[in-house]
């Protein structure tokens, strides 16, 4: 039996090993995700929409489409924020009203945020674009993360990077990951959250 060429061999053990839906779609090359903002976050610059590109799915967006923050500061570090967001794309749009405050003494990266007016929970700010491009939000335990975007769409390579991120800096679970379909002809593509209604 002849040996297989050492590239051929390298080449055949990619193929066996098992992607994450988060970079099953990678087909560019990688591009270079540039810096991060650094400092205190600037809440002026991070105010307005923030569209959700990925997430780890949990009981409360779980299945969601179209989904979108934004975020109005208010006064004494007070922050609202309007989750909107559909069942599926021929369902009517649908949203939270949000409730946050944000920790001045963690350079404005940790916030505690009230769902539903009653439902405590706590957020981090982990990294943000220097432009504001692009944001990596976390939450404590490393169970729940998200990346968000000011534009609806996000090209593999750089979401790839993020996702790189989140597992490789913050620990984060990212076979769990899941993107966010923001137009219908992402539903049923490998590595999108399933919506709750088709």
């Amino acid at each position: 039996m002849r040996p297989i060429p050492v590239f051929l061999s390298v080449l055949l053990l990619s193929l066996a090993l098992p992607l994450s839906p988060a970079y099953a779609q990678e087909t560019a090359p990688t591009a270079t995700v540039e810096g991060i903002a650094e400092g205190p976050i600037d809440l002026q610059r991070f105010m307005g929409r923030w569209y959700v590109i990925g997430r780890v799915p949990n009981f409360i967006e779980r299945g969601h489409v179209a989904s979108v923050n934004t975020y109005t500061l208010r006064d004494d570090n007070k922050v609202s924020i309007q989750y909107q967001f559909r069942d599926g794309f021929a369902e009517p749009a649908e949203e939270i009203e949000i409730r946050a405050k944000v920790d001045e003494d963690s350079g404005n990266r940790r916030w505690r945020t009230w769902f539903y007016r009653v439902v405590p929970t706590h957020t981090r700010i982990l990294e943000v674009a220097p432009d504001y491009s692009w944001a990596l939000i976390g939450y404590p335990g490393r169970e729940m993360a998200w990346i968000f975007a000011r534009e609806p769409d996000m090209d593999n390579a750089t979401y790839r990077q993020l996702a790189l991120r989140l597992r490789d800096k913050y620990d984060v679970n990212t076979d769990k990951l899941k993107r966010v379909p923001q137009h219908p002809q992402q539903v049923d593509k490998l590595g999108f959250e399933v919506p709750n209604k088709k």
